[in-house]
């Protein structure tokens, strides 16, 4: 066992709390939900990035690359200024979703290197300009571009020329749970000598001025000088505790000099009234930018300080300042900074030793950095999200009234939403907010590194206090009320398999979340099957603008959707709710009666798809799975779009062992009488018996036949439709030629093939799902793929690619689509990877080389990284695929085909 593997034992035991620091600092507070409170609910423009130095937050905080208690209550965070910024930079920039040609953006270059699990280390890279940022000509070209353009980033705008940045790197190591030392590193890559100002910065979230009863102190939180040791700051919290923090002085002539300001709005700049304190939020920007020296505190005390430096790097030269946070409790017998260097080097050699363990030996160095990067990402977007749905409609006793529209508008139905915890966000700038299917898609990496983790992320959403009493899941925080894919009992499953520690499974977590999942069964049964044919609806459902219409709104003259993905979604659900009752059975017998009512739910859900009013949502011409438009109950009209939609009904795919089902003598005497009694459906129901096998029997629960899934896969596999050279594309290459045309009262619809940024104005033109690469489908089609083969075995075969000649099977195909994906972060011959599109500096400058980036989706011809930046959540099921991809090779050459 490692020592990280201990710290881990020790935090799941709750004997050390491991986890009461960490990089939970979101990287985007401004432009949120919980931060509105106009009477027009358009967040952006309500509290902007200009505002976001000036105004204390109500609900978090942001920093640059920080980190905070699990709570937030104290933050750190570096600030920097390069002599000719106009905004001391304590944030990263982007454009809101009103100012780009894409959707909102980020608009700086940050990468997250590494962490433990416990956050025992973390390595974090932030390249900050030396010239003037070019805050205003970003937000001016990018309003100019048109949606065909692609957006202007800042690496574009030649700021980068010549090396002309520095390297801000942020380590950040653990000595104790409560003693924490922060090391950073700068350096200046430029031609020549270039000024850099660092203020390592310590910060109180503001609690004391709304007047929340929940919240406000007794005493307010302090910072202050201490007395006896000048170099040192002492930080009182009413339920934080007692800290010290020290900082050394790099060299024999720098000088440290401390500020201190209040955590308080700017009321006079922002609004026009007068401040509650003469000392505010933005003081320490007035102090250096604007040369007011009467901004900051005349007392050495606040709930906002900073250690300000001041330094001239020549080219190539670096300077360190080290940092030490801890406890007045936990002071370790260690006097300011001692053995910080040696507590250093054990933490990053200990987290080597620990993902030399995770991560297997026999992959290749390239791949090993896309784990290790991939899971990087991953931990360094935990979040502390904190939203009391109640408070924020109602207002807070010491602030104006919110508008009454609001007690009817967003989130109004969902005033029981009670969050305050650690969470796995998509991207802590674009998405720094939860998301159900996200969350979803991020436990499955995340079960391998700390699986407990996992577990909680998964139930906490099952919880009353984010799950809503009819069942529903909230989606996410723009609109707890739409409709997310319902995978979370799938992730449940997975997590619950991933995480089994030598065959002692965690029956209890499965049990424990299989009560509420039935909830939420419920609620998608009786919510989202209009009709009560078994045929479902759903809406949204997280592919966003994939449709010809926005399925969130109401559809032409009232009708409705038949969702051939909200049917398959619902049929995988059924599957996996089967799955876990069997599993549950095994134990308990009491489950054996829930299960045979899933195996009921998808074999009828299973007819619907494929025969409902004699054919289903299959198109027997094109061989394909499509939505149906019903308009005033006349016949529905079929929307031929070749999409993901139709392709999802593949993925609704399981397989039963019969030494399962015979342990199990009342499931199998009801499936029994079922098949006996409804012989219609035993075309959905496949047996066979594999010759040689310890279990011989199995059993393929389905939606497509064998003659229709084949028909699906010609499609899926062709590179004139489906595949890529990169993976499998969200929308059929046929509409590039031939867009999917609908016309209805007097209004023309149309469907195109777009392979990287959105050209519509759905969702506000931030997602595309009418071609890219996305990972989450990627994957739940690579699992399908491997169960097919699992049933029908190496005498399945397949062409692939289309068209080829190549006879293979179905593994063989799971296993070159995951090398299709995970190239797209592999350097080329050239040193080009993919992902970074044509930027020359990530294959030929050296401090460039080694970074990654984990985007939102990928261009579906080039490869390029597009939307959110650092959406490592769910594309970094990456790193499962080059995990389990070895797997898979050996499978293949222990069965070769037949």
């Amino acid at each position: 066992m490692t020592s990280e593997h201990e710290r881990l034992a020790e935090n799941g035991a709750r004997t050390k709390n491991w986890h009461r620091w960490g990089p939970y600092l979101s990287e985007r507070q401004w432009g949120t939900v919980r931060e509105d409170y106009s009477d027009h609910g358009h967040s952006w423009s309500n509290f902007p990035h200009d505002h976001a130095r000036r105004r204390a937050y109500r609900w978090g905080e942001d920093g640059l690359q920080g980190w905070s208690d699990r709570q937030c209550r104290l933050c750190f965070a570096p600030a920097l200024w390069n002599g000719k910024d106009s905004i001391l930079k304590e944030r990263l920039f982007g454009l809101g979703g009103n100012e780009g040609n894409h959707g909102e953006d980020v608009k700086e270059c940050y990468y997250y290197l590494d962490s433990t699990p416990t956050h025992s280390y973390t390595k974090a890279l932030y390249k900050y300009p030396q010239a003037a940022f070019p805050y205003t000509a970003i937000r001016v070209e990018n309003q100019r571009l048109g949606r065909e353009g692609p957006e202007l980033e800042l690496a574009d705008t030649g700021i980068f020329k010549d090396g002309r940045y520095f390297d801000v790197l942020q380590e950040v190591a653990k000595r104790t749970p409560e003693d924490i030392l922060w090391r950073i590193t700068i350096k200046n890559w430029g031609p020549e000598a270039a000024p850099i100002h660092i203020l390592p910065t310590l910060w109180l979230r503001n609690i004391w001025a709304w007047g929340c009863p929940r919240e406000t102190p007794r005493v307010k939180p302090l910072i202050k000088q201490d007395e006896e040791d000048p170099s040192s700051l002492v930080i009182s919290h009413e339920t934080l505790g007692s800290y010290r923090f020290h900082i050394d002085c790099p060299g024999s002539t720098c000088k440290l000099r401390w500020l201190f300001t209040e955590n308080e709005t700017n009321y006079s700049s922002v609004f026009g009234t007068p401040n509650g304190s003469p000392y505010v939020k933005d003081a320490f920007h007035q102090y250096l930018i604007k040369k007011d020296k009467s901004a900051i505190s005349p007392k050495p005390e606040g709930t906002k300080a900073a250690a300000y430096y001041k330094f001239t790097l020549q080219p190539g030269q670096s300077i360190t300042l080290r940092c030490r946070l801890h406890s007045v409790l936990q002071d370790n017998g260690c006097p300011k900074l001692e053995e910080f260097d040696e507590t250093m080097a054990a933490r990053i050699r200990e987290s080597d030793e620990f993902y030399e363990q995770i991560i297997p030996l026999s992959i290749s160095a390239p791949e090993r950095m896309i784990c290790r990067q991939g899971y990087a990402g991953l931990l360094w977007t935990k979040q502390f999200f904190y939203y009391v749905v109640d408070d924020w409609l109602k207002g807070d006793p010491n602030m104006p009234t919110p508008p009454e529209g609001r007690k009817s508008g967003r989130n109004s139905d969902w005033q029981h939403f009670f969050a305050r915890d650690i969470l796995s966000m998509p991207d802590k700038w674009e998405y720094p907010w939860f998301a159900a299917w996200d969350t979803a898609f991020h436990m499955i990496p995340f079960a391998a590194i700390d699986p407990d983790f996992a577990k909680r992320q998964l139930l906490l959403l099952l919880r009353e206090w984010y799950m809503h009493p009819n069942g529903q899941l909230p989606a996410y925080e723009w609109n707890f009320s739409d409709v997310n894919p319902p995978v979370h009992a799938w992730a449940v499953w997975r997590v619950y398999k991933i995480a089994d520690k030598k065959g002692q499974r965690d029956l209890l977590f499965l049990e424990r979340a299989f009560q509420k999942l039935l909830l939420n069964f419920t609620w998608w049964v009786n919510r989202k099957d209009v009709e009560g044919r078994h045929v479902f609806g759903g809406g949204f459902l997280g592919l966003d603008n994939i449709g010809v219409f926005d399925r969130s709104h109401a559809l032409p003259d009232g009708g409705h959707l038949h969702q051939a993905d909200g049917t398959a979604w619902m049929a995988s659900f059924c599957l996996t709710m089967l799955s876990i009752s069997l599993e549950l059975a095994l134990e308990k017998p009491a489950y054996e009666d829930i299960a045979s009512k899933f195996f009921e739910h998808f074999v009828n859900i299973t007819d619907a798809i494929n025969s409902l009013g004699g054919t289903g949502l299959w198109d027997p011409q094109d061989g394909f799975y499509y939505d149906q438009l019903i308009i005033n109950r006349e016949e529905p009209i079929p929307l031929r779009i070749r999409s993901l939609v139709g392709l999802l009904p593949l993925c609704a795919v399981t397989v039963l062992k019969q030494k399962t089902i015979d342990a199990l003598p009342g499931f199998r005497k009801r499936m029994d009488w079922f098949l006996t009694n409804r012989p219609d459906i035993l075309k959905y129901i496949t047996a066979r018996r594999v010759p040689g096998s310890k279990n011989p029997g199995r059993c393929l629960l389905a939606i497509p036949s064998e003659k229709r899934l084949r028909m699906c896969l010609e499609r899926m596999l062709s590179s004139d439709e489906f595949l890529s050279e990169f993976g499998i594309r969200s929308l059929s290459k046929a509409h590039f030629d031939q867009p999917f045309i609908f016309e209805h009262g007097g209004q023309r619809h149309e469907v195109e093939y777009t392979p990287g940024e959105s050209t519509s104005d759905m969702f506000g033109g931030n997602s595309n799902w009418r071609g890219p690469i996305w990972f989450p489908t990627n994957f739940m089609i690579i699992e399908a793929l491997e169960r097919y083969h699992y049933f029908y075995g190496s005498t399945f075969t397949i062409e692939y690619p289309t068209g080829s000649g190549n006879s293979v099977t179905l593994l063989d195909v799971a296993i070159d689509l995951c090398d299709r994906l995970i190239s797209l972060f592999l350097p080329g011959e050239n040193g080009h990877r993919p992902c970074f599109g044509d930027a020359p500096r990530y294959a030929e400058q050296p401090d460039w080389q080694n970074l990654l980036l984990f985007h939102e989706y990928f261009h579906a011809e080039t490869g390029e990284g597009l939307g959110a930046s650092h959406q490592t959540g769910w594309t970094a099921l990456v790193v499962r695929l080059v995990r389990d991809r070895r797997e898979k090779l050996v499978e293949a050459n222990m069965n070769p085909p037949s």
